[in-house]
């Protein structure tokens, strides 16, 4: 166990209050929390799922879905609420929000329907834009109860992440719980502004944040790195103790990342995806004419790894094509 996070003992026998809902220690509670209503006069709700054991600890916010078609992460989250994990604790709280995001998930969008993004819109005001409204729920009635936050989160539209962990090197704690989380890679990613995480540490909640697989689609890789790294946090923590869970005990550690852009139109095929090694100035994919006229290569600009790649048949001159991870180092954990 680590004591990593202070805990102030006499403020942790108090009540979470949430939207009048009295949650002592040792109690459960699923409050619904409003997020808006549809055009239909349907109202819609966040569910944030608190667990408290009777011993003082942390309090972690575990959430998913900011963007609505990031399903893997949506996955995560109610996949722990539906094993009973939570349900564990040896000390401290968990607060569980599997879907923040209600009306992107409705419409298969990482956006709102006002096609703001919830993840740019921090901390969010009660009167501005349906994405401003949502930051806002959860910055003043959720952020102000916590300690710190693992955010899940999956590649954009057409995008393949491999599993990675993302802190902020200014952030000492994030950088000691994205080492016990233990993915396959771990990035250094610096804030970026109106973010969640921005905003987190504008407040002094260590972030961390989870990317993994593609928006909309399932991937049990990805789904089960997560789970497994949220599971050895917990345990890092001291918050909960696992007997069959199996340790990572290296990730790589990657100091700058860079995207390898399109600049031809056609149709795309990679032959190096995410995950794989590549040497500067090896083909890793080409672009194609539809008209069997022309085929250009796309070649590695630098030694890495592949950290992220775009699944696109078809793609235009700019996109971005593979994220590749440089400056690294393996690192024991």
């Amino acid at each position: 166990m680590t004591e990593l996070i202070k805990v102030d003992e006499k403020r942790y026998a108090e009540p979470i209050i949430l939207d009048n809902n009295i949650i002592l220690p040792g109690q459960e509670e699923t409050v619904r929390l409003s997020a808006g209503r549809l055009p239909s006069d349907n109202r819609l709700y966040i569910y944030a799922h608190v667990y408290r054991s009777v011993n003082p600890g942390p309090t972690v916010l575990m959430m998913g879905g900011v963007h609505g078609d990031e399903i893997n992460g949506v996955m995560i989250t109610r996949n722990m609420i539906e094993e009973k994990v939570f349900e564990k604790l040896n000390r401290g709280t968990v607060i569980s929000v599997p879907l923040l995001n209600v009306f992107g998930f409705i419409n298969f969008s990482r956006e709102v329907p006002d096609g703001k993004d919830i993840n740019r819109s921090f901390p969010g005001t009660m009167a501005g834009s349906l994405a401003a409204r949502v930051a806002r729920t959860l910055t003043k009635k959720l952020l102000p109860l916590v300690d710190c936050i693992l955010d899940f989160h999956t590649g954009g539209s057409s995008r393949y992440n491999y599993p990675q962990i993302r802190y902020s090197k200014k952030d000492p704690i994030a950088e000691k719980l994205a080492m016990a989380f233990g993915a396959p890679y771990t990035v250094q990613k610096s804030f970026i502004p109106k973010s969640l995480r921005k905003v987190a540490a504008d407040m002094g909640l260590p972030t961390i944040v989870y990317e993994a697989g593609e928006s909309v689609r399932l991937d049990g890789f990805s789904i089960s790195k997560g789970m497994q790294g949220a599971k050895q946090v917990l345990q890092f923590l001291g918050m909960l103790y696992f007997s069959n869970l199996v340790r990572s005990n290296k990730t790589l550690l990657f100091r700058k990342t860079g995207w390898i852009r399109a600049n031809f139109s056609g149709i795309f095929v990679w032959s190096k995806q995410s995950g794989h090694k590549v040497t500067k100035g090896e083909p890793i994919g080409q672009i194609k004419d539809p008209f069997g006229m022309k085929v250009v290569n796309v070649h590695a600009i630098r030694d890495g790894y592949i950290i992220g790649h775009n699944n696109a048949s078809v793609v235009n001159q700019g996109d971005a094509l593979f994220h590749v991870g440089y400056n690294y180092e393996s690192i024991d954990i």
